[in-house]
C-alpha cells in the first residue's frame, strides 16, 4: 500500500471516511472470497433477485400509504421508485449472459454485456439527477402545497430505508465478485434513497412552517446524486477502458519476478471483462533453457498468478530467452512493405 493510499484512509477521521464511502465506495477492483466464475455470476443474479424483492416490498408499503392518504403526489413518487427498481433487470440479463460459454465469434465470452449494462445504470442515475433538479427548481418558482404531510413523511422514510438497505447489499456483493456494474446499480438505489430522504425532510420542513424547505432540500439531494453519479461514471468508464488497479499489476510483477528461473518480467497486462479478470504476461528466462523447461516455467508462473492476484479468471504467460527481444507489433503484410 502506498503512502498516498494510507493518507487517504487516515484523512478526515471516521466520519469523513463514512461520508466518502456513501458517495464513492472504496474498491480495489478485487474479489475477497468468490473465485469461481460460475459461482460469482450466480451470486450477482442472486443479489439482483433479492434486491428486486426488497424494493418490491418497499414499493408495496408505499402504495398502501398512498391508498390510506389519498395523495396523488405521493403516488407519482411511488411509481417513480418502482420503475427505477426495474432498471436492475438489464443487469440480471447481463449476469445470465456472462455465464454463457465463449463461442467462435465471441471468443472472450459475454462478460462485456455486464459493463454495457453499467452504462444503462449510469444513464438512469443521471436521469434521476435531472428530474430531481428540474422538479426542485420548478417548486421554487411555483411552490406546490403538500397535503397529508405525515403520510408523505412516512412514505419517504420507508423509501429511504428500503433503498439504502438494497444499496448496501448490492455494493457489498458487487465488490465481492468484482462487478463494477452491480456496484453502480447499488449507487443507483442509493440515489433513489436520497430522493425519498428529500421527501422526508421536505415534509418535516413544511410541518414546521417552512414551505420552501421541500425544493431547497431537493436541490441539496440533486448535488448528492451528482456526487454519486461521478463515482459511477468513473468506475464504469474504467472498466470499459480496461483499467485495473495498479496494485494488482504490482502484485503480479512481484510474484512473477520471484519465480524460479525467471530473470526478468517484460510486461504484465490485465483487463476486466465483466467481473472476470484476465492477465497476459511475458517473462525472460535463461537462453539455455530447453523448450520443455520453458513451458513448465510458464505453467508454474500461471499457477503463481492465480494465487497472487484475487479474482483472476485466466492467465496467459509466455517465456522468452533473455536478450531475445520480440516485436510486439504485428508486421505489415509483405505486399505493403515496399
Amino acid at each position: 500500500m502506498t503512502d498516498n493510499h494510507r493518507h487517504d484512509h487516515a484523512r478526515g477521521g471516521k466520519i469523513g471516511r463514512a461520508v466518502r464511502e456513501v458517495f464513492a465506495p472504496h474498491s480495489h477492483d478485487t474479489s475477497d472470497s468468490i473465485d469461481d466464475a460460475m459461482e460469482s455470476s450466480a451470486a450477482g443474479i442472486r443479489a439482483v433477485k433479492i434486491s428486486l424483492v426488497a424494493l418490491g416490498v418497499t414499493a408495496t408499503v408505499q402504495i398502501l400509504i398512498v391508498v390510506v392518504s389519498g395523495s396523488v403526489a405521493l403516488l407519482a413518487d411511488t411509481i417513480h421508485n418502482f420503475s427505477d427498481a426495474l432498471t436492475a433487470i438489464p443487469l440480471w440479463i447481463a449476469f445470465a449472459l456472462s455465464a454463457k460459454a465463449a463461442t467462435r465469434r465471441y471468443t472472450y465470452g459475454f462478460g462485456r454485456a455486464e459493463d454495457l449494462a453499467g452504462l444503462f445504470v449510469v444513464a438512469m442515475i443521471g436521469l434521476s439527477a435531472i428530474v430531481a433538479g428540474v422538479e426542485s427548481v420548478r417548486r421554487l418558482i411555483d411552490p406546490v402545497p403538500i397535503d397529508h404531510v405525515g403520510w408523505v413523511a412516512a412514505a419517504g422514510l420507508v423509501g429511504f430505508i428500503g433503498n439504502e438497505l438494497v444499496a448496501v447489499y448490492r455494493i457489498r456483493v458487487g465488490r465481492r465478485i468484482g462487478s463494477a456494474a452491480l456496484v453502480a446499480d447499488g449507487l443507483h438505489a442509493r440515489t433513489d434513497g436520497f430522493t425519498s430522504l428529500a421527501v422526508l425532510f421536505g415534509a418535516a420542513g413544511v410541518a414546521l412552517g417552512y414551505p420552501l424547505a421541500d425544493p431547497l432540500v431537493g436541490l441539496v439531494i440533486t448535488v448528492a446524486i451528482l456526487a454519486v453519479l461521478r463515482t459511477a461514471v468513473r468506475d464504469v468508464f474504467r472498466r470499459l477502458m480496461d483499467a485495473v488497479d495498479p496494485e494488482l499489476v504490482d502484485a503480479a510483477e512481484a510474484a512473477l519476478a520471484a519465480e524460479h528461473a525467471v530473470t526478468a518480467v517484460r510486461s504484465v497486462k490485465m483487463r476486466w471483462i465483466g467481473h472476470h479478470l484476465h492477465a497476459d504476461a511475458q517473462l525472460e528466462i535463461d537462453p539455455a533453457t530447453s523448450l520443455a523447461e520453458a513451458h513448465r516455467i510458464a505453467h508454474d508462473a500461471e499457477h503463481t498468478l492465480s494465487h497472487a492476484v484475487p479474482k483472476l479468471s485466466s492467465a496467459f504467460v509466455r517465456a522468452y530467452p533473455a536478450g531475445d527481444r520480440i516485436r510486439l507489433q504485428t508486421p505489415e503484410p509483405a505486399a505493403r512493405q515496399r
